[in-house]
């Protein structure tokens, strides 16, 4: 028996949920596209949001399954958003250059 089983196993409900959050984050920018020239995302823009996103989402639900504790989950639920912020304000301006 391993001593860790990593389960990534979301619902099929979750993963539904998961996704139209996603598309939700992504029409932001789409519809920004057709009122100003000053956001030009691209189909690879698009694709690498949702990735990013969407590894995001998996590894949040997971984590908060696997942390019982209220205040632990929380701390670990707000690095993961400062990590994804990071990573985000990162790929959009260069802020580590």
């Amino acid at each position: 028996m391993p001593l860790l089983k990593f389960d990534f196993c979301m619902s099929k409900r979750k993963i539904l949920i998961l996704i139209l959050i996603i598309l939700g984050v992504l029409l932001i920018p789409f519809i920004a596209m057709q009122f100003t020239k000053e956001v030009s995302w691209t189909l690879s823009d698009f694709l690498i949001a949702a990735v990013i996103l969407f590894s995001f989402g998996l590894l949040l639900d997971f984590a908060r399954r696997k942390v019982a504790n209220k205040t632990h989950k929380f701390l670990v639920t707000l690095g993961l958003f400062i990590l994804l912020l990071l990573i985000w304000m990162q790929l959009a301006v260069g802020i580590f250059n």
